[in-house]
């Protein structure tokens, strides 16, 4: 008697997400650099040569729609456990069974292991012996790095895969199957379903293939029908659907290019307070940290500049732990730095300076390096580069005067404010001497 039964994905009566789950390599949705046409990992799942594979990343992603699709496609016997509920008594039935299957039937097992982080080193050893025989096959899956949670014996039988967020355009793609499809999806539903919801679940989700897929079920199973028939699932449907507020906010539309705008302003205007809100109210309709990061780091160079030159040092500070932590708490550090760059002093001299010297390149006579500014390491003696250059720490002050180019130019004029002025008050001197 089998300890498991088989899943069957197009049961009713089970969630949305799971009757969608793919049951071959093409209709997988993401995972691209895993299962793109030629990877590693799409060759040995073709080819049947799958050993034990630790996938990892973000929920939604598709690590149990993966292990499903695998065992589909290699007609493998798929038992499913998970970490948090079972123990090595549970984990000795199932390898037994599977030693008892492939003996009677030559069947191989897929034993999925959701979280399995969980699984302390005992457990972990368990699985060693028969992993490394290949039956059964083990699919692990979790959240964390597992570089980190799981026993380097197991790492070391493992082939270890990231599975990385799914983009908008993938997940809509996801929703607009579930819609269509008859046998497993909404298709037996007259739904009409506006752009601007799909689009609106697919950036709340944040990469989330589930969340967007629940969502969707909910809104469509408890929307009244309209006098035709339809369901109509809306922007205000899918708003309550996932409970979030929808915001006027589209990255193809004026929306988007107004409230970035708005918060450029606001931080230039020395207003941190106003700069906060536009930026709250990008990060809650789904725009990328990094996009509001490069933002600061723009205006803390061009609007902030010399006059306070740590503003873009914490601001590239701000855009590196952002990419590194992800949301929510990315919105902690690009708080940090908009409100240091806002109330920080403004000049926009190194901007107007770089601008001129554009100008220069583009309408007048590129000028050639003077002699004693050339690489004077080779053939100096015979070409004369280098001949006649002031090192400036032979002399007092360690400066000294000499021309850097052939024609004068001046583009750089700093300002009074801030840290500037002590860099204006030097350099006017140097300049009259």
């Amino acid at each position: 008697m089998e300890l498991f039964a088989e899943k069957k994905t197009d049961d009713k009566t089970l969630p949305l997400a799971v009757r969608m789950r793919p049951t071959c390599l093409d209709e997988f949705s993401g995972q691209g650099h895993l299962l793109g046409k030629g990877k590693l990992l799409r060759r040995a799942i073709e080819a049947d040569r799958l050993s034990s594979v630790i996938l990892y990343g973000p929920p939604g992603t598709g690590k149990t729609s993966l292990a499903w699709c695998i065992a589909n496609i290699t007609k493998s016997y798929y038992v499913a456990i998970n970490a948090t509920t079972s123990n090595v008594e549970e984990l000795r039935k199932v390898i037994a069974q599977a030693k008892l299957k492939l003996a009677n039937t030559a069947q191989k097992t897929i034993l999925f292991i959701d979280e399995i982080h969980r699984f302390n080193k005992a457990q972990q050893d368990v699985l060693l012996p028969d992993v490394e025989d290949g039956n059964p096959i083990l699919i692990g899956a979790t959240v964390h790095n597992p570089f980190f949670s799981l026993a380097s014996p197991l790492l070391s039988r493992s082939l270890v895969c990231e599975l990385k967020p799914l983009k908008d355009n993938e997940i809509q793609q996801i929703l607009q199957h579930a819609l269509e499809d008859k046998e497993k999806g909404l298709g037996n539903f007259k739904v009409k379903a506006d752009k601007k919801a799909l689009s609106f679940l697919s950036k709340m989700c944040a990469g989330d293939a589930r969340r967007a897929l629940n969502a969707l079920e909910i809104g469509v199973l408890t929307t009244p029908q309209s006098k035709d028939g339809s369901i109509n699932f809306t922007l205000e449907v899918a708003s309550e659907s996932i409970q979030k507020k929808a915001i006027l906010y589209d990255k193809d539309e004026d929306a988007h290019y107004d409230t970035a705008s708005a918060f450029i302003k606001s931080m230039r205007g020395s207003d941190p307070d106003s700069a906060l809100y536009w930026m709250a109210k990008m990060l809650s309709a789904g725009e990328d940290p990094r996009f509001i990061a490069r933002r600061i780091c723009i205006l803390a160079a061009e609007d902030v500049g010399n006059a306070d030159p740590l503003a873009l040092v914490l601001a590239n500070a701000a855009l590196q732990i952002a990419e590194f932590i992800g949301m929510p708490e990315a919105r902690i550090p690009l708080a940090q730095a908009v409100i240091y760059v806002s109330c920080a002093p403004k000049s926009n001299a190194s901007y107007l300076a770089i601008e001129k010297a554009y100008q220069d390149i583009e309408n007048k006579k590129a000028q050639e390096v003077p002699e004693h500014l050339k690489d004077g390491t080779l053939d100096a003696e015979t070409l004369g580069h280098g001949k006649g250059y002031k090192y400036i720490h032979d002399y007092p002050g360690h400066y000294v005067k000499q021309k850097y180019t052939r024609r004068k130019v001046r583009y750089y004029e700093p300002t009074n404010m801030g840290y500037e002025a002590k860099i204006k008050q030097r350099l006017d001197k140097l300049r009259k001497e």
